[in-house]
């Protein structure tokens, strides 16, 4: 980067078409992850259900806790996303590509406002290199997309502010830097950033025009970074065994960190969702090299700051973005791998200026050849970016696809072959999901959220014999596991011992109160056991904790009807055949109910609505040709008995 003694004026006239521009690449290049599906830890950012309602609003901002990390400018925005497009993916992949394009062109405008060469070709880099997609085309991370755009105009409007020292720029930039940390708290790095900024430019630094301004700013990214450190260790996680490296180990991982990342800007290949997790061993020489390597860069660069500050500011830029995730500080990811695509998202951004600006400068001051082969050389690499980055993006379009792609680069990546099973399991594939649950075990052990997953497969093959051990080894594992407690009452319940499901439902309960799910289990085994007077109160409550749980409205409904209280019960199946106005269970038992009122005419019309939706259902045959009997529709009753005998289990065919 060349330095400039003064900021001058940006220039007119290419803002607009640029921005085009950048904004119609990002989309093409994206293309192959718009139509993708939610993937991991997606549900933990997508607004959840007790969180979509204004007081869940004021719950993100207010209750540590309510979100899976304190950042409730994020949140927030998720939040009015989900007010305004549900759980429809394409929308979120799309704020995710608008937030990528609109930082391309803000980096741009940062760029030219310091006269930075080559400025265009820099954002051009940024908007289609491949190591950003695990940032655009995962939606998790628009934690990244929005705080670059915030991070971004902090700066720029920061620099307007150095230029003519007016209160309401840096008003306005301290609000945008604040918004950042709120969104994410990489961007704390922003005041060291541009006191590095401030030197490349002049060659030194002002206590009173450069440190003055921005010490408020270095204690508000001090009190985030605290909070954040705080949530990683207590509340994520971000501690054990797996995360004592000793000071010597943090070092030496460190400088390893710092060449991956600047090896995959330079050449990525092999980009995959999880990387392999090294082996890091202090007392090997070569370990040492990587941190030597580094320093001995830095060594050379500080040296040549006499010639051109440039690179040893994008080296500090880098450096000082990158810091946080070096190996210094515990982050949770740190347990699958110590490096990860989306970590260098904003560190990249100086290593494009600097290599955006050593092209300009190589090509005027040794290229001989006409401008435009120049232009067709740039362009050629934004176009070989660009393809890389739609090949790559496409491993984003479900999680059948990502894990694949990931187990296939990364065979031994435990997390990758635990969350494909659980994917499989969802997709009613669990046959499929075993080995990868099996495989997850052999190569971590001790892995109690694999062996409850494997329990659940096996449940649901219908193997609870198999299904027990695993998740007692779970519980063993993790005795607050409310998940594996609830599978196990579900093993239990289906080999006969009632008593012990019951226990086990409760405890799912106790452990994890908001569940409605566990809720739901406990009042199920209860009615199914004869008790249920109380199983109401659990459906009760499962409904409150969801309340556009179908199955559960739908019980509570059977559970009052059966207790004699139909007025009470109607509702309820009203409500079930609503959120659900597919289900043909819903709208048999709402018939039954109906029958049993006395109301035979709403009967029958729930029950042909039942047998519109499932026309094979011996139960709705049945029950229909019972009332028409009773109506003195005689023939039609003797028709769907014959559908009856034929539908039932030991019926003819």
């Amino acid at each position: 980067m060349k330095h400039s003694p003064t900021p001058p004026a940006a220039p007119a006239g290419t803002s607009g078409w640029f921005h085009l521009l950048l904004f119609g690449l990002v989309l093409l290049a994206y293309g192959p992850a718009l139509g993708g599906g939610f993937l991991w830890d997606d549900a933990g950012h997508v607004t959840r259900a007790d969180l979509r309602s204004w007081a869940g609003l004021g719950r993100i901002w207010f209750e540590v806790g309510a979100t899976q990390q304190y950042y409730p400018l994020l949140h927030s925005a998720f939040w009015v996303e989900h007010r305004l497009w549900g759980d429809a993916p394409l929308g979120y992949h799309l704020v995710n590509v608008f937030l990528h394009a609109t930082a391309a062109g803000l980096f741009f405008a940062v760029l030219r406002r310091l006269a930075v060469p080559g400025a265009m070709l820099a954002a051009l880099l940024f908007a289609v290199h491949p190591v950003c997609v695990e940032s655009v085309a995962w939606i998790s991370e628009q934690k990244n997309t929005l705080s670059l755009v915030l991070y971004l105009g902090a700066a720029l409007v920061y620099l307007r502010y150095e230029a003519g020292r007016r209160r309401a720029h840096y008003a306005v930039a301290t609000l945008l830097f604040v918004l950042a940390l709120l969104t994410k708290t990489v961007t704390a790095s922003l005041p060291a950033g541009l006191l590095v900024i401030g030197w490349w430019r002049r060659g030194r630094l002002s206590w009173r025009h450069d440190v003055a301004p921005l010490l408020p700013w270095f204690g508000l990214a001090a009190v985030s970074g605290v909070v954040t450190a705080w949530f990683e260790h207590t509340l994520i996680g971000a501690q054990g065994a797996a995360f004592e490296l000793g000071a010597a180990g943090r070092l030496a991982l460190a400088g390893r960190v710092i060449w991956f990342y600047l090896g995959k800007l330079l050449w990525p290949a092999d980009l995959v969702f999880i990387y392999p997790r090294w082996t890091i061993d202090a007392a090997s020489a070569a370990a040492w090299l990587y941190p030597a390597g580094a320093l001995g860069l830095l060594t050379a660069l500080f040296f040549l700051r006499r010639r051109a500050r440039g690179p040893l500011a994008a080296a500090l830029l880098f450096g000082g973005a990158l810091f946080p995730v070096l190996g210094f500080f515990n982050v949770y990811p740190f347990l699958f791998s110590f490096v990860a695509d989306h970590f260098q998202y904003l560190a990249s951004l100086p290593v494009f200026a600097l290599a955006a600006a050593g092209a300009a400068f190589a090509w005027r001051r040794f290229g001989a050849a006409p401008r435009w082969a120049g232009r067709g050389l740039a362009a050629g690499m934004v176009l070989l970016l660009g393809a890389l980055t739609w090949r790559q993006s496409g491993d984003y379009r479900d999680v059948f696809t990502l894990y694949e792609a990931t187990l296939e680069r990364n065979p031994g990546c435990w997390m990758a072959h635990n969350n494909l099973g659980i994917a499989l399991t969802g997709a009613g594939r669990a046959e499929e999901a075993v080995p990868h649950f099996e495989a997850a075990i052999a190569l971590r052990g001790n892995y109690a959220e694999a062996e409850n997953n494997l329990g659940h497969a096996l449940n649901r093959l219908g193997r609870p014999a198999d299904a027990r051990p695993h998740l007692e080894r779970a519980l063993h594992q993790h005795p607050g596991y409310a998940a594996a407690h609830n599978n196990l009452g579900v093993a239990l319940i289906a080999l006969g011992r009632t008593d012990e499901g019951l226990a086990a439902f409760a405890a799912a309960g106790r452990e994890d109160p908001r569940s409605a799910e566990h809720a739901f289990n406990l009042g199920l085994a209860l009615a199914q056991s004869g008790r249920t007077a109380e199983a109401l109160p659990q459906f009760q409550r499962a409904v409150a904790l969801a309340p556009r749980y179908a199955e559960a409205e739908l019980n509570w409904g059977i559970g009052l009807m059966l207790t004699g209280r139909f007025p009470e019960a109607r509702p309820h199946f009203e409500r079930a055949i609503e959120l659900d106005p597919d289900s043909a269970e819903s709208r048999l038992m709402f018939g039954r109910a109906l029958a049993r009122e006395g109301r035979p005419d709403e009967a029958i019309s729930q029950l042909r609505a039942a047998l519109e939706r499932d026309p094979g259902s011996a139960g709705a045959h049945l029950e229909l040709a019972r009332v028409l009997r009773q109506v003195g529709r005689y023939e039609e009753a003797q028709h769907h008995a014959i559908e009856a005998r034929r539908g039932a289990p030991d019926g003819p065919r």
